[in-house]
């Protein structure tokens, strides 16, 4: 600092002559610091991208979920709720597996015709039997060690007991880790493969469950999926016509194959709820998949199934997913079990497929057809379900009048 010569005066009249202009020059810093506009704050040094303001989550009641969000587009994470936490992947470990096996596999990438069938049903259909082929095959837990250190997952750990691979843990945000990874850095065929397999999912799963929950119904293509359930009060999945019903002991082994089944909670990994049953919903949205999607929920003990895909996909519906479009129409709650989704709005053989008992539905128009009469009611009126492509009697639809009021008539065959 600047030193000011300040000498001592001898008489009382020089005394105050000095200290007056010292008073005048500091004033005269104080004027000058005060026109001075205040200097630009600093950028932050280490700004965290994956900060998210007030989430717009909305979970149902009753229900514990990990959730996240990923705008490719911006880097950035859009929705984070409980993100870290660890859950019982069902199914979502699936993914660990495909990756694994198509590690390292040469400059083609060649896949064996009987690998491709099988991976092909696991990722589109989530077929179970699959899973288990290639958990023995390669190792079974050691699949989830070698994919943890080859993709730095923090919160995915394999099951205690390796014969079940639905036990791993994993999280939302290690899910988000392994898109990016498939979407980013993966070899193009392996990315290609994955992805293109992921947004041909069908509807009806390997086991007959209705697998278009969450990001399947709540937002229009383009999307991929990989889903997971898990749990005992679900029962026997019930998609597709009647004849494609699946055998009970089928379902129940591969309840039991993947570590669905009951009495096995010392099995999983430490931490990981294995009582209440579970639904999980991951994916990309947008064009270019822009928004990666990862939800994963558990609900109370006793929770059906058609409950768990209601509030699944409420809760992805509320999220924040840049480059996701809602479908047009109107959600509905349904009652009644093994409701028939119809090619017409007609009775007959023209089943399609059958909704999860008291599911919600999206209904895109109405239609009078043919009278249905489930004493001491009739109706004439169906519903067109957009998403299912068919029919259902409005009978079945959760409001009291039989024409819907707030529902377009459909103006030709949709």
């Amino acid at each position: 600092m600047r030193r000011f010569p300040f000498t001592r005066a001898t008489t009382g009249g020089r005394h105050r002559t000095a200290l007056a202009a010292i008073a005048a020059f500091f004033s005269l810093i104080v004027a000058a610091a005060a026109a001075t506009p205040p200097a630009a704050a600093a950028p932050a040094r280490h700004a965290d991208t994956s900060s998210v303001a007030a989430p717009s989550a909305e979970v149902p009641a009753g229900v514990t979920a990990g959730v996240a969000v990923f705008d490719r587009q911006t880097g950035s994470f859009t929705e984070q709720v409980n993100a870290s936490a660890q859950f019982r992947s069902a199914s979502i470990v699936k993914l660990l597996i495909t990756l694994d096996f198509l590690w390292n596999r040469g400059p083609d990438y060649g896949i064996p015709a009987a690998d491709r069938a099988r991976l092909e049903a696991m990722l589109r259909s989530s077929d179970d039997a699959a899973a288990n082929y290639y958990w023995s095959t390669n190792g079974y837990a050691s699949i989830v060690t070698r994919m943890v250190g080859r993709l730095g997952l923090s919160d995915t750990a394999p099951p205690v007991n390796q014969n079940f691979w639905g036990y791993t843990a994993m999280s939302a945000r290690d899910t988000v880790t392994i898109y990016r990874y498939v979407l980013e850095r993966a070899p193009a065929p392996v990315r290609d493969f994955i992805m293109s397999n992921l947004r041909q999912s069908t509807r009806c799963a390997s086991d007959k469950f209705d697998q278009h929950f969450g990001v399947a119904a709540a937002f229009d293509r383009p999307w991929a999926v990989k889903q997971g359930w898990a749990g005992s009060s679900y029962p026997d999945g019930t998609c597709g016509p009647p004849s494609a019903a699946p055998n009970r002991a089928d379902s129940a082994a591969d309840r039991a194959a993947d570590g669905t089944g009951t009495g096995l909670g010392s099995t999983a990994t430490a931490d990981v709820d294995l009582t209440r049953p579970a639904l999980h919903s991951t994916g990309t949205v947008g064009a270019g998949d822009r928004s990666i999607v990862a939800v994963f929920t558990l609900h109370p003990n006793g929770t059906s199934y058609g409950k768990a895909f209601t509030d699944l996909t409420r809760l992805t519906r509320s999220l924040n997913v840049p480059g996701g479009a809602a479908p047009a129409g109107k959600w509905y709650g349904t009652w009644s079990s093994l409701v028939n989704v119809r090619s017409e709005p007609v009775l007959g053989d023209n089943v399609l497929t059958r909704l999860p008992a008291g599911v919600e539905v999206l209904v895109g128009c109405q239609k009078k057809g043919q009278t249905v009469s489930v004493p001491p009611y009739t109706n004439d009126w169906w519903a067109y379900l957009p998403q299912y492509g068919g029919y259902i009697s409005n009978i079945y639809i959760s409001h009291p009048d039989n024409q819907l009021p707030d529902v377009p008539l459909c103006s030709s065959q949709p």
